[in-house]
């Protein structure tokens, strides 16, 4: 692996810790991406991968389709199979195509697909029963799963297999201060809803907080709608205009994010979330050398900040990444 691979790699990681979204990289054996047919028309070998999107659900389903989709990942799948059939849920049919692979496995999926164009889960599966079959267009499955449900980890996911050589997910908006331990303290699948209520009647760091509450449990297009909201609220804030450029972007169309944020250098020398999101963003572009520089530039204008101490902490992932 190049020592560019080594820093996608490992930002992704840093990545996955700040935000609690589950992502599926799909990497042929030897190394090429996902959306590269193979020369000839044999189904790769083993398994497509199996990804559910289950939130904070605990229920008796979401166990199954949890212990099920840990079975198919180790090849039990006539186990996987037993519990999926449990269930009648789309995750449950996406999983009982999926252990029966090969056998009529791209068939179902393409039923499924037919049946519920606007559901990403579908979309995301059918475009990896695609690749893995060599039979079809995957890409086209998985921009259906963007197009379809933009506001789901599934469209986080498809992404990701969209543009495999980039790190995984989306990059977060990272403030420089923390929510209360009055939120911090409650259940994870309550936090969210406690984030929603400061929003509605606190100021831009309840809304800001509340926006990253979104990012984290896969909602991007609500999280963007957010940070909007706090930077027509406080126009003078740095940190409420950097959030509403960091929300902005798109891997298909990262330069509406940089057409802000980049500004805000400008507007605010002496803040450092400018710097360090401006350097998150070039990292989630590929570009490992700019974003280094501006790393160092965000640790330089407030040492020993939240932010700076972040700048540092991928810094030297990056320098770990290039040893």
């Amino acid at each position: 692996m190049t020592a560019r691979g080594r820093v996608v790699l490992l930002v992704g990681l840093i990545a996955a810790a700040a935000v609690a979204v589950v992502a599926a990289a799909v990497v042929s054996s030897d190394g090429d991406s996902a959306t590269t047919q193979a020369a000839d028309p044999e189904p790769r070998p083993g398994r497509p991968p199996l990804s559910f999107a289950l939130g904070f659900r605990d229920d008796v389903e979401a166990r199954d389709l949890v212990r099920a989709a840990a079975l198919y990942q180790r090849g039990d799948t006539s186990a996987a199979a037993g519990l999926f059939a449990k269930h009648d849920s789309l995750e449950a049919k996406v999983g009982s195509a999926f252990a029966f692979w090969p056998d009529g496995t791209l068939d179902r999926l393409e039923q499924l697909g037919k049946l519920y164009p606007e559901q990403a889960l579908v979309q995301l599966h059918l475009g990896l029963a695609r690749l893995w079959a060599n039979r079809g267009d995957p890409v086209a499955a998985w921009r259906a799963a963007l197009e379809a449900e933009p506001d789901t980890p599934y469209a986080i996911l498809a992404g990701n297999v969209l543009h495999p050589n980039l790190p995984r997910g989306l990059p977060a908006f990272i403030p420089s201060f923390t929510a209360s331990p009055e939120v911090t303290r409650l259940a994870p699948e309550r936090q969210i809803e406690a984030l929603r209520e400061r929003a509605e009647g606190g100021g831009v760091r309840a809304l800001l907080l509340y926006g990253v509450g979104l990012q984290r449990v896969g909602r991007p297009v609500s999280a963007a709608k957010v940070f909007e909201q706090a930077a027509r609220r406080a126009p003078g804030d740095a940190e409420a205009q950097v959030a509403a450029a960091v929300g902005q972007f798109d891997k298909d169309a990262p330069e509406r994010a940089f057409g802000r944020l980049g500004p805000l250098t400008r507007t605010f020398p002496n803040e450092p979330t400018v710097r360090f999101h401006l350097g998150v963003l070039l990292l989630w572009t590929g570009r490992v050398d700019a974003a280094e520089r501006q790393f160092r530039l965000a640790a330089r204008t407030r040492p020993g900040s939240a932010l700076a101490r972040e700048a540092a902490r991928y810094l030297e992932t990056i320098r770990k990444a290039r040893s």
